[in-house]
């Protein structure tokens, strides 16, 4: 039974990475690795590196991130993420959007039990 729950735990993660992203973005301009990290410290939202990329890359050709390459402090460049108009739109109907879903999934799964 578990890891019919840990696989369902893994799906919701991945069905809401893409607006954490977004949102971490709106609040600044940030770096692959650095995203990677922040996910990871926010209770293991993301683990790798394989899943931050490839979103990266989703959310750019989508016209909801832009991109620009960064001299590093010492280092060679890095390219650093930030929301576009669109990303901040696409955020703002999620964020709509997930208030809602919350709210009936809580109900659902805590409240129903009184409705009976």
């Amino acid at each position: 039974m578990h890891s019919q729950s840990s696989s369902a735990l893994t799906e919701l993660r991945r069905g809401v990475v893409e607006y954490c992203v977004l949102a971490l973005l709106e609040q600044r301009d940030r770096y692959g690795f650095e995203l990677v990290r922040t996910l990871a410290d926010l209770g293991g939202l993301v683990t790798s590196e394989g899943t931050v990329y490839p979103l990266l890359s989703r959310l750019h050709q989508s016209g909801l991130v832009g991109t620009s390459w960064r001299p590093g402090r010492g280092e060679r460049p890095r390219k650093y993420y930030s929301l576009t108009p669109g990303g901040s739109a696409a955020l703002g109907r999620f964020r709509e959007d997930w208030r809602g879903f919350r709210a009936l999934v809580d109900h659902v799964l805590f409240d129903s039990e009184s409705d009976s």
